[in-house]
């Protein structure tokens, strides 16, 4: 059974999706509160981004407690009840796993910078200036254009973080953390999580001898740490899914932009079931440029028998709203386009809305990432504050109350009805589940390709133009539009799902 292939996941936010309780932050009651939503969305699976104990520098990525749940959020008993209601509705639920860092106020590192005797010394990544005094390597973290290396006074060396300073990395070549960090893995595989995105995964393995590219240091070091023993700790991590029962899945933060280096991380299946495919996320919307896109892609995965992923917006990188600068048309269209594509797709919260990203004000920054625009609220309803009992922790976007879930859901013609509508046909055909590709071409502005499967064939069409209308071809029939095309054409800025058989 792999139910990740056929399934539509959805991310979640839980600061930003639903408030419980009145504190203007999303929890874990808010979400199971629309989990009614979720299943009439029709919806598979559920990642929610980190909920752990975390002092929030990195809004949860910066984890100390593996185990726990932060009250933020709720408690562990609302975590069970989510999962236990979710299961019962047929949703899967995944968790957000982040095994490279921790943050700088878990025991382990407080343990670890206490002394050079610590016993959890080797937990992190220490190291001396060189014999000149420079610095190990040239790295700079994420964000800004600082070194990833922070000098502790109290034990005169250097500690690695990728990210923050207060998010220092830790040392996977010692086989104490990879033990703690399964044993983290089997806490929530025991309470039933149905699998594990791990984040930036392909940074594990490290090698501090070697500089990173001058010319390119300014994207800082995440997209260069790719090594060979990262795929050694891969397979480790792969056996412990692999106990359990019921198809545990992991997917893979692997922060490449070549599909052929991020087809290497799903192994000889053995190592990541899926891997996000963030090319898209950077994809120009030009029916040639997605074309090179996808045909690069499934060329990439076939040497490895792997399975696609696709993704247009997630809570690090501007809405595909905003990247296509609010036109209707073309995010009608980018939806069918992600959700007809062969391979699993990723629908982040409020995709399904159209949602753009929420302006912040000075004031109202908090990211150390400048990515709060995209992480805005969801609005459930037209009224004042739109659903949340108090003002949240950020800004609403603009036309919130016509963008609700509540406008939305009685209007035949909304983003939402379309979304909900594609996710009900791809259900329905094998064609959209597993199936093929084939005759992927561009014509002009226009985008072509088929799915097929079990003697279905469906061919997709996306007009890339924002003023040139194209004829269908002959003999097939229109099974779903994203947009009011005329019969026997497709409009500009719009796609089409058509009945070729």
């Amino acid at each position: 059974m792999t139910w990740w292939r056929d399934a539509v996941i959805y991310q979640i936010y839980p600061r930003s999706f639903c408030d419980s309780d009145g504190d203007g932050i999303g929890d874990l009651n808010g979400i199971r509160s629309q989990l009614e939503y979720l299943s009439w969305l029709g919806v598979d699976a559920l990642w929610l981004t980190p909920i752990y104990p975390s002092p929030m520098k990195d809004f949860g990525y910066d984890v100390s407690n593996y185990v726990a749940i932060d009250s933020l959020f709720g408690s562990m008993q609302d975590f069970d009840r989510l999962v236990g209601e979710a299961h019962e509705r047929g949703i899967r639920v995944i968790l957000d796993w982040v095994p490279n860092h921790t943050s700088s106020e878990h025991p382990w590192f407080i343990n670890s910078r206490s002394a050079r005797d610590s016993a959890l010394r080797d937990w992190y990544v220490w190291r001396d200036a060189k014999a000149d005094g420079s610095l190990p390597n040239n790295w700079i973290h994420a964000w800004s254009e600082e070194s990833v290396w922070t000098w502790d006074e109290a034990t005169e060396q250097y500690y690695l973080h990728c990210f923050l300073p207060s998010q220092p990395d830790l040392n996977w070549a010692n086989d104490r953390v990879r033990e703690a960090m399964e044993a983290t893995m089997r806490f929530w595989l025991d309470r039933g999580v149905d699998g594990l995105r791990m984040d930036v995964v392909h940074l594990l393995g490290k090698d501090l001898d070697v500089d990173d590219p001058d010319e390119l240091r300014m994207l800082g070091h995440t997209p260069f740490g790719d090594t060979a023993v990262t795929h050694d700790y891969l397979r480790e991590i792969r056996r412990v899914l692999d106990e359990y029962e019921g198809d545990r899945m992991s997917i893979g933060e692997v922060y490449l932009f070549d599909p052929e280096r991020v087809a290497t991380y799903y192994g000889d299946h053995d190592e990541l079931h899926l891997a996000f495919n963030f090319a898209s996320l950077f994809t120009q919307w030009r029916a040639e440029e997605w074309r090179g896109l996808i045909e690069r892609t499934e060329r990439a995965l076939e040497s490895v028998d792997g399975w696609p992923t696709w993704v247009l917006s997630n809570h690090d990188n501007a809405r595909i709203a905003t990247r296509l600068a609010g036109d209707p048309r073309r995010v009608r269209a980018a939806i069918l386009l992600l959700l007809t594509l062969r391979g699993t797709p990723f629908l982040y919260q409020g995709e399904e809305l159209g949602l753009a990203d929420a302006v912040i004000p000075a004031d109202r920054v908090v990211d150390p990432g400048g990515r709060d625009g995209c992480r805005a609220p969801i609005p459930w309803t037209r009224e004042a504050d739109f659903g949340w009992r108090r003002a949240p922790w950020l800004p609403f976007v603009e036309n919130a109350a016509a963008l609700s879930v509540d406008a939305q859901r009685t209007s035949d013609d909304s983003v939402l009805a379309l979304t909900r509508e594609i996710l009900a046909l791809r259900r329905r055909m094998k064609s959209l589940q597993s199936g093929g590709v084939e005759n992927l071409m561009v014509e002009g502005n226009v985008l072509f390709f088929d799915r097929v499967a079990e003697g279905e064939r469906l061919r997709v069409m996306v007009n890339f133009s924002r003023d040139a209308p194209c004829a269908l071809p002959a003999g097939t029939s229109v099974l779903l539009s994203s947009g009011d095309s005329p019969a026997g054409g497709l409009g500009p800025g719009e796609a089409v799902i058509l009945d070729v058989n």
